[in-house]
């Protein structure tokens, strides 16, 4: 492979280990997702991507969805809900993720082999055929990555602080008390989520993602404040949404502090045993936070306990999300079209925050 072929490929893994922060998901409302040189948008019965290739065309994809909770009553339950969504909402964004990949990879093997004629943009998933050779990223090779990602997430916010906070633990008793002991844990957890954030930011491929990330902000609040899809109407709104992927995760961080110290278990394996069996427990109570947030901010009622809890979200997407140029919004409105014409069809009824 050449070198642009293989820093695609690492701008798509890099990109996996932020979906959980790139991606917002919700079955009654619009939103969307981040990917590569391009932006995810979805609508309750439906999802559409718009990639822009390196040579400048704008490649499409759109498909509907089936709402879990139309088939499965118990999926819509409070908390319930919100572990369903965000499942849906991580393999959505995984495929999007590799679409996006594959559009990048199909154009810069056709460079290869000397054909610029490329595709015409298009409900199609890219593949390239060079020289009978197969270029893009593949089912095997994205499960792989998948769980990876799992088990990074797992090793870096969980095993390692909580490892960190015992050994403080042996160099001072106090750090062995269950309110001490639990916030500092989640001090460190929070710390080193930051750390990565802004240092994989300093790439300047992830710092695009970021801007594509604001494009899609930006798009979703014209969309929800029922102005004309139009670039110069979507620019003017800001690039912080409350039911943001990043929002998220810091609500998680935040509850899970609070839920450990509610549980007396002082064992180093007993500890690392609840963190990961509570993890969807406290993902749903976050994405109720997060949906009763959203709404408090729509309503300009940002002074409640909800708000304040999202509030470092907010904070925290100054690094997740930067202002894109008309290009990338151009792509943000190509994808919710694309997702719109197919909700359209399905004649689905949409609820704004």
């Amino acid at each position: 492979m050449t070198m642009r072929r293989w820093r695609q490929i690492l701008r798509f893994l890099a990109a996996v280990q932020l979906l959980p922060a790139l991606e917002s998901g919700e079955e009654t409302l619009v939103g969307g997702q981040a990917v590569l040189e391009g932006v995810m948008m979805r609508s309750p019965h439906a999802w559409g991507i718009a990639v822009r290739k390196p040579s400048g065309e704008i490649v499409t994809h759109s498909e509907a969805l089936e709402r879990p909770s139309e088939k499965h009553k118990w999926m819509g339950w409070p908390v319930v809900r919100g572990v369903m969504t965000l499942g849906n909402a991580m393999t959505l964004g995984f495929r999007a993720l590799k679409f996006s990949a594959n559009a990048a990879l199909e154009e810069l093997a056709g460079e290869d082999s000397g054909d610029h004629s490329g595709n015409q943009a298009g409900n199609q998933d890219p593949a390239t055929q060079v020289a009978g050779k197969k270029f893009e990223i593949t089912g095997w090779m994205a499960g792989l990555n998948m769980a990876f990602s799992i088990a990074f997430f797992i090793f870096m916010y969980k095993y390692l602080p909580l490892l960190a906070t015992t050994e403080l633990k042996k160099v001072n008793p106090v750090f062995g008390q269950q309110f001490v002991f639990n916030l500092v844990d989640g001090l460190i957890r929070i710390t080193m989520f930051l750390l990565f954030v802004w240092g994989i930011s300093l790439w300047k491929d992830i710092r695009r993602v970021y801007q594509y990330h604001g494009a899609e902000h930006k798009t979703v609040f014209a969309f929800e404040n029922g102005d004309p899809l139009e670039t110069a109407a979507v620019q003017k709104y800001s690039t912080y949404h409350p039911r943001c992927g990043t929002s998220f995760l810091m609500t998680v961080m935040i509850i899970s502090m609070f839920v450990y110290m509610a549980i007396p278990v002082q064992t180093f394996w007993s500890r690392f045993a609840i963190r990961i069996a509570l993890l969807p427990l406290i993902a749903g109570v976050s994405y109720e936070i997060i949906r009763f947030a959203a709404k408090r901010f729509s309503d300009k009622r940002g002074g409640s306990l909800f708000a304040l809890m999202t509030a470092p979200g907010l904070w925290l997407q100054r690094i997740t999300t930067q202002p894109p140029d008309d290009r990338e919004v151009e792509c943000a409105i190509v994808a919710l079209d694309e997702a719109m014409k197919l909700e359209k069809q399905h004649g689905g009824e949409l609820v704004i925050a």
